[in-house]
């Protein structure tokens, strides 16, 4: 109703534009889709694929503009195969050859042979015969990965199988589009498709050298900058970018995306990247099984219901027992060769490419012309309906197969299996938290940190301890840290404001885990959504893990003896051990401008002693700055606006102090926040005072 009403009230001579309805339209549907299909214990494909359905062209017709929609819906794929290509790394590709190859070649031979010969059973001809079985060889890439991930299952043995059999599926495409002006006589040559498999072997290649050797650097640089704006930009060129060339070259631009996860995931900001992306490869996938259903015509499947059900029961019967017969044959357990053969049972949406290019040649499914082409699409679309039926039920096989053996096998199978148990989740790495990880360590409580600094990642690898480089506000941070299956999280050295954000995703992911936070400033811990709060002022940077340390058993004494080590070992509470930028505070700054430059305030200037050797606040927190600025009114040191904090800034907003000095060695210029100017110079440090 709510969007009957938003196209009717569009209006004609002015207005919201034509495309802003529409877009409106999808995402509403995709909204109301995902929220229905979860109160019902679904998963939100289904509810996207009814909705497209229902506000597609062929029914209510809210959606009309099928272009926009097929390049975001496209945009979409490109961003799901990237995020599995982050997920994924090189060395579990070469893990997984033999099930790429063999199996690949094995599964897809297989369906393009049976399919072929039931069609030319029932007249179709050779080339239309082959044809349609190249159309039924391919599995949705989208939909079964979107499932894989959905159960943390895409590292689980049939996850792996499954995507080993998808990305030789997406190869076969490239050799797909090219075979099939062949089998109509329209042209191409083996000469052409062997020059195309060449081209997506020198990409392979290039995209291999370039995870090793270019990817890991670029990324550091970018990581550097600390603006997350920056980073999701470089992460987003990467992936449009590759995917663009891929397309070029080899006609396949997912395959490309997957490439680029590729290179991504090859370096130590792969998590970083995956929270970044995500939002956006949610939104536009959305979009995707929204317009994959805007291509059925409820009309076609109500008047052609027998026909369309038995493709599906054909086409699924197909497709269980070649991938079965492929997966069996590289004598993987029956258990892996159920869960597997039941999750691809569907047809691909690459298949929609192919039909397309097979009727410019003039080649339709079955050779049936358009009712051919119809019955395809609608079988095509009612199989992705059911695939989580299908997947579902392949899991309940395997789930019998296995009964009553060892448990352990089970959730490897079917599952996935967790690396962590019983932890600490570490945000962020400061003062406090370096504090509380030197605790557990000593004490054998395993833990694992989040961060996102470069610095403060590298310090903790150096120490030996499990580290993450993400941000603890993004859900797959905290997914990839297991958080449901810890302890408790701490939130050690941190504002209000991002205490507040870090712990509504903790309880987003992890409900009934406590959260543990140490911030500074007054705050509330409802308001905060914690259940501990410790308040830096008011407690040493020691108090958190103190907390820590006692949900864990230990007795009061030992953890005093802890302490008190810590203490007498030298720790300052909160200096910061990575090499920095510094300033000689014994050392007076005069910053002499050249003239006024248009600044009346250049006369406030005086000589200034700086207030300590790095950023006051970052001192006092245990965090990193980028740069360093002094006050040209006070001599308070604080960090630059590409620094996490921006102390500088916060010192001018709290206390009126109009004019900086850059307090980097070299640089000799000024800033005026009133004026928004800059004040060039010529600094000189005094003697000692």
């Amino acid at each position: 109703m709510t969007l009957t009403l938003l196209a009717a009230a569009a209006p004609e001579g002015g207005g919201a534009p034509a495309f802003l309805t529409e877009v409106a339209a999808l995402l509403i549907a995709a909204a109301i889709a995902a929220y229905t299909a979860t109160r019902l214990r679904q998963v939100p494909i289904v509810g996207f694929l009814v909705a497209g359905v229902v506000i597609g062209p062929n029914a209510v017709g809210l959606v009309r503009s099928i272009e926009t929609v097929n390049a975001a819906a496209e945009l979409g794929v490109i961003l799901l195969l990237f995020t599995i290509g982050i997920e994924f790394s090189l060395d579990r590709l070469v893990a997984i050859r033999r099930l790429i190859i063999g199996g690949g070649t094995l599964q897809v031979g297989l369906a393009i042979a049976v399919t072929a010969g039931i069609c030319v059973a029932v007249g179709s001809s050779v080339p239309e015969a082959v044809f349609s079985g190249m159309l039924v060889a391919l599995s949705s890439t989208a939909i079964v990965l979107k499932l894989l991930a959905g159960r943390s299952a895409t590292d689980s043995r049939p996850g792996r199988v499954q995507v080993g059999l998808l990305i030789f599926q997406d190869l076969a495409i490239v050799a797909f589009v090219l075979l099939v002006p062949m089998l109509s006589g329209d042209g191409g040559s083996a000469l052409d498709m062997v020059v195309a498999l060449g081209r997506a072997a020198v990409v392979v290649a290039a995209v291999l050298v370039g995870a090793r050797r270019v990817m890991p650097q670029l990324l550091e640089r970018v990581a550097r900058a600390c603006s997350q704006e920056v980073f999701l930009l470089v992460v987003v060129a990467v992936c449009i970018g590759t995917a663009y060339i891929s397309g070029l070259l080899i006609g396949s631009v997912t395959l490309g995306a997957f490439l680029a996860g590729l290179l991504v995931g090859e370096s130590a900001f792969d998590l970083q990247a995956l929270g970044e992306i995500i939002p956006l490869q949610t939104l536009f996938s959305a979009v995707f099984f929204i317009s994959v259903g805007m291509l059925l015509d409820p009309g076609f499947l109500l008047a052609n219901a027998a026909l369309v059900l038995a493709v599906v029961a054909v086409v699924a019967l197909i497709k269980v027992t070649t991938t079965a017969v492929a997966v069996a044959a590289l004598r993987e357990p029956v258990t892996v060769t159920a869960v597997a053969a039941f999750g691809l049972a569907q047809v691909g949406e690459f298949s929609f490419v192919l039909e397309g290019v097979g009727r410019e040649a003039g080649l339709t499914p079955a050779g049936l012309g358009e009712t051919g082409s119809q019955t395809f699409i609608a079988a095509t679309v009612v199989l992705m309906l059911v695939t989580p039926a299908l997947s579902a039920l392949g899991r309940m096989l395997a789930a019998r197969a296995i009964a009553g053996r060892d448990r352990s096998l089970a959730e490897d199978l079917v599952g996935g299996s967790d690396t962590r148990h019983g932890h600490v989740v570490i945000a962020g790495y400061g003062a406090a938290a370096r504090a509380l990880a030197e605790l557990l360590d000593r004490n054998g409580i395993p833990f694992v940190v989040t961060t996102l600094s470069p610095d403060g990642a590298s310090e903790a690898a150096d120490a030996g301890y499990d580290v993450l480089r993400g941000d603890a506000t993004r859900r797959a941070t905290l997914e990839a840290a297991e958080t449901p299956d810890a302890r408790c999280v701490v939130i050690a050295d941190d504002e209000p404001d991002a205490v507040a954000r870090t712990a509504a995703t903790a309880r987003m992911v992890a409900p009934g885990v406590p959260v543990i936070a140490r911030v500074w400033g007054d705050a509330d811990p409802e308001a905060l959504g914690v259940d501990e709060l410790v308040t830096a002022e008011n407690a040493s940077a020691l108090a958190v893990a103190v907390r820590v340390l006692r949900r864990f058993g230990l007795a009061n004494t030992a953890i005093a003896a802890e302490v008190d080590r810590i203490k007498r070992s030298g720790w300052t509470g909160g200096a910061v051990t990575a090499t920095l930028s510094a300033i000689d505070r014994a050392s007076q700054l005069e910053f002499r401008p050249i003239d006024t430059q248009g600044c009346p305030h250049v006369d406030e200037i005086t000589p200034v002693l700086p207030s300590a050797a790095g950023c006051e606040d970052c001192l006092r927190m245990g965090a990193r700055w980028n740069h360093l600025r002094v006050c040209l009114s006070c001599g308070h040191v604080g960090c630059c606006d590409s620094s996490p904090n921006r102390h500088a800034t916060a010192h001018h907003n709290e206390t009126g102090h109009p004019l900086i000095a850059s307090g980097e060695e070299g640089e000799n210029w000024a800033w005026c926040y009133v004026d928004r100017a800059r004040i060039d110079g010529q600094p000189t440090i005094d003697s000692p005072t």
